[in-house]
């Protein structure tokens, strides 16, 4: 997505500085729909980046955006509503299988790519996982947003995820990297199944990555 060279942007600024200056300030969604101009006017879409990206978001992005703006976390009620809905939402796997190839997953979990102007609608996005978590010890470059999931599937004791033992766990792994926000409310995590980052192939390759016990991340 890429800035106008227009001076559109302008007018809506010196309108709210303007506002601002007065008596009377505007309301939050006075606010919001004069930011909301603002974007329209100021970006524009190419390839496969669209504005609406920018502005199509559901009551959970809005109430976590703004609890994280005013330092004010969610009480407990509304964070367990967002969540309750955000699990009804979870797509489960439509065949029954939550494990792929734990292979794919690793590869899937290295890449970054996609979702940019510049890419083409028809290839499979990354998972971009490294980014935030550590995963396989082969991989010496990762971030530490996010908790380390080497050895995630053995410190939980799952030595075959086809094990009714293990149910909870491998549902619990797909309910989370489909729709972290039915666990967590305003998790850091991407929405990665529901916004449609990745397929649900591509999703049950990762939680192979993460519980099959011939992946190098139970090793």
């Amino acid at each position: 997505m890429k800035f106008k060279k227009s001076i559109a942007m302008a007018p809506a600024v010196a309108a709210m500085t303007l506002i601002a200056g007065c008596a009377g300030l505007p309301s939050s969604a006075e606010l919001d729909a004069m930011t909301d101009g603002i974007v329209k006017a100021s970006f524009r879409g190419e390839g496969i980046a669209g504005v609406d990206r920018l502005l199509a978001t559901d009551e959970t992005n809005r109430l976590c955006s703004q609890a994280d703006s005013t330092g004010k976390p969610l009480d407990e009620k509304t964070a367990k509503r967002i969540e309750e809905a955000n699990f009804k939402a979870i797509k489960w796997p439509s065949d029954g299988k939550f494990l792929g190839d734990w292979r794919q997953g690793e590869s899937i979990a290295q890449s970054g790519r996609g979702l940019t102007w510049t890419d083409n609608a028809t290839r499979a996005n990354g998972g971009n996982c490294y980014n935030c978590h550590q995963i396989s010890k082969e991989e010496i470059s990762f971030g530490t947003l996010g908790p380390s999931l080497y050895n995630y599937g053995k410190l939980r004791g799952v030595k075959d995820p086809s094990d009714p033992a293990s149910k909870a766990i491998v549902e619990y792994t797909w309910g989370k990297i489909w729709n972290s926000k039915a666990y967590n409310a305003c998790s850091n995590m991407p929405r990665t199944g529901h916004a449609g980052v990745l397929t649900e192939a591509q999703v049950r390759h990762v939680v192979a990555l993460l519980l099959d016990p011939n992946s190098p991340v139970n090793k």
